[in-house]
């Protein structure tokens, strides 16, 4: 299928510091009107992939908006001049809007991807079948969770998978993240696929918060 995707980027008069659930916040409590940024109608959390995606990879600020997310964020992209994150505010001295169409789906060829930021692809019940598993076992068990997560992504764009998703993990390393008020274990590692996945489009938990952004291996 093909995917309307927006990503907007900001640079300032100086490098902009903070988390991408900082960035996610700044526009929730400034755009609160517009449910897709911030995943809440009336306090109540809405339980769908997320079409914005906040991202903070290294070199800025990045929001990603996919198909009605990107129409919110060309609502909003010029109608503020700061971006507050934390304590900190940064004068918005310069814009980048890139609107494409990308292709979302089974590919007749195996791509390669590396996750750009930690992948959240442990929870309490499978943490601990991870953590007694060999070393097979573990890229066995990560590898059934990616395909999980591609395919939870793809229900939520309505997409629906006609071929078996085949799916490789290796060069997995860990590193503990916080999530809100909690520890929890990031996957670092690259896969090869079947499977068209736009660049820094989230996979599994927390992605509006800037989780599991999928880069492509050139």
């Amino acid at each position: 299928m093909i995917l309307k995707i927006l990503r907007l980027t900001f640079h300032s008069d100086a490098p902009m510091r903070g988390d991408a659930a900082k960035l996610r916040g700044f526009f929730a409590t400034s755009f609160n009107e517009y449910a897709l940024l911030h995943q809440h109608v009336t306090d109540k959390l809405i339980y769908r992939y997320p079409l914005i995606q906040y991202k903070m990879p290294g070199d800025g600020p990045l929001i990603l908006g996919i198909n009605e997310g990107a129409e919110v964020l060309k609502e909003i992209y010029d109608k503020f001049d700061e971006i507050k994150l934390g304590e900190s505010t940064y004068s918005v001295m310069e814009r980048g809007v890139i609107l494409k169409s990308e292709e979302f789906g089974c590919s007749p060829q195996i791509q390669s991807y590396r996750f750009a930021t930690p992948w959240l692809a442990l929870n309490q019940r499978n943490y601990d079948k991870y953590r007694r598993a060999s070393q097979e076992e573990r890229r066995d068990l990560l590898r059934r969770i990616l395909v999980g997560n591609i395919l939870s992504a793809s229900k939520g764009l309505g997409y629906v998978a006609k071929e078996h998703i085949r799916l490789e993990v290796v060069g997995v390393t860990e590193e503990i993240c916080q999530l809100k008020d909690e520890k929890v274990t990031g996957i670092w590692g690259e896969f090869t696929t079947n499977f068209e996945i736009p660049e820094l489009l989230g996979l599994g938990k927390s992605v509006s918060r800037g989780f599991g952004a999928v880069a492509r291996l050139r």
